[in-house]
């Protein structure tokens, strides 16, 4: 139970840091400036249900989708770290978003481009692939998509409370968290990349 417990903890700790909640806090702000605060929270909602269809459909076919186009999860290990390695630079370096939407835009923004790819990019499509495919114990996978849940339903928290954030962190405060998030991300990347590096190099 206890081992059970330390990989769910460990599990919910990596998704919630790939989803880059602060930076997607930030985004979210900017993106529904001038919004009523019910069409916010209704906002938050659709986008924590798209990101979890997301997710999950990346976390449980990573197998299928090596197996269609011959890649090996030592190999994806690599291009992934790589890229979420990027992503966490770039997330480093960020120092604001881009401008706020025009009204006609408001309405579109939930799936695209808050859900993907604002918190399900590229980069932690990658690390999903992975994580979903290394996992093959029944219990862990299960364990796992939990962990996963609650980190989609932290962020979804956060954007659902997305205006008193901002009052008690400010902009300020909200930038440097999403520069440490690059930091975790960072090093996260390093160990994927790591972790495939090895074995390719003992296969071969």
């Amino acid at each position: 139970m206890s081992d059970a417990v330390g990989f769910f903890v460990s599990v919910w700790i990596k998704f919630f840091f790939l989803l880059t909640p602060f930076f997607a806090l930030t985004m979210f702000l900017t993106l529904t400036t001038g919004q009523e605060a019910g069409l916010r929270r209704l906002l938050a909602l659709r986008v924590t249900v798209s990101v979890i269809f997301a997710c999950f459909a990346l976390y449980f076919f990573g197998n299928s989708i090596f197996h269609i186009f011959g890649i090996t999860l030592d190999s994806f290990r690599i291009g992934a770290g790589g890229l979420l390695f990027l992503s966490a630079a770039d997330l480093v370096r960020k120092t604001s978003p881009s401008a706020a939407p025009s009204a006609e835009e408001h309405n579109d923004i939930a799936v695209v481009p808050l859900a993907v790819p604002i918190i399900v990019g590229p980069a932690t499509t990658g690390a999903l692939l992975v994580m979903g495919a290394e996992t093959q114990d029944t219990f862990l996978k299960v364990v796992g998509c939990g962990a996963l849940l609650a980190a989609v339903l932290c962020v979804g928290l956060m954007l659902f409370v997305a205006p008193t954030i901002e009052r008690v962190l400010g902009r300020k405060g909200l930038n440097i968290l999403s520069k440490l998030t690059g930091l975790v991300l960072s090093a996260l990347a390093a160990q994927i990349m790591f972790t495939g590096i090895r074995n390719v190099l003992l296969i071969h």
